[in-house]
């Protein structure tokens, strides 16, 4: 195959995977393996195309985001909000910085800790499900200090692959009592800083391996990841007010129980 269809593929997986609780690291590392791409370059494709995802969150909720920037400076609310993500976002942020080099160079190079994450990722949303405490906070603009904080802890546990961002987070947060539709809306909110950090970082790190020569593809995965993750939000908000998170936690068991058993017969 060619290049191209290797950058939309991974824009794919990347789009699909993003904002639902399955990993979007772990499916993009599992499918750069599959498709036997080389390290360098495509390590740093699959960091820069998640800010085609980023854009989708921004472009969806834009109203609601643009309403708390230009409030920020009359309504006590709007700052509220925006130091509530910033809050969420700061132990992530930390320990991120503190484990780069270990996260980067030992845990992502683990085919096998990201299969074993996927599956206990996936009994973990399905118990969630199951015997979540009785939400208590239903706004996912309005959460309470300690649950903000709390959730950016929980957001520490994504630096090992295959946890998922979102899936951290998302439990996290009806652990700590919110509703489970608002949890998934806070996820999406909290992954505009993470995400935007986590890009910036791995951007400059990786600058000298980007050249012109590359930006063609980096477009094209940029754009499928766009349109895909857009698709996917609101499918998922959908499935989760009517369904909650069983579906997400059988994928995450049956990519990663596939990917042992790969694994075990190579």
């Amino acid at each position: 195959m060619s290049d191209w269809i290797y950058a939309v593929i991974l824009g794919v997986v990347e789009g699909l995977t993003e904002f639902i609780p399955v990993s979007s690291t772990g499916h993009l590392l599992l499918t750069k393996t599959l498709l036997g791409l080389p390290s360098g370059f495509w390590d740093t494709f699959v960091v820069l195309i998640q800010l085609g995802a980023i854009l989708a969150v921004v472009a969806l909720y834009f109203q609601r985001l643009w309403k708390v920037l230009v409030e920020l400076p009359t309504n006590p609310a709007a700052r509220r909000f925006a130091l509530g993500v910033l809050a969420a976002f700061v132990p992530g942020a930390a320990a991120g910085l503190l484990l780069h080099d270990l996260i980067k160079t030992v845990l992502f190079e683990s085919v096998g800790l990201i299969c074993a994450s996927l599956v206990l990722g996936g009994v973990v949303l399905l118990a969630i499900d199951r015997f979540a405490p009785a939400p208590r906070h239903e706004d996912s603009m309005q959460l309470p200090w300690l649950t903000l904080v709390g959730i950016g802890c929980f957001q520490c546990l994504a630096l090992i692959p295959g946890v998922s961002r979102s899936g951290a987070t998302i439990v996290g947060a009806m652990v700590l009592g919110v509703e489970k539709r608002a949890a998934a809306e806070f996820s999406f909110f909290l992954a505009i800083p993470t995400m935007v950090a986590a890009f910036g970082l791995d951007a400059w790190e990786s600058r000298k391996a980007i050249d012109l020569s590359h930006a063609g593809l980096i477009a094209v995965g940029f754009a499928v990841s766009f349109i895909v993750a857009i698709v996917v939000i609101r499918w998922m908000l959908d499935v989760v007010a009517k369904r909650g998170f069983a579906l997400f936690g059988w994928w995450r068991i049956a990519v990663g129980g596939a990917g042992l058993a790969w694994l075990a017969l190579r």
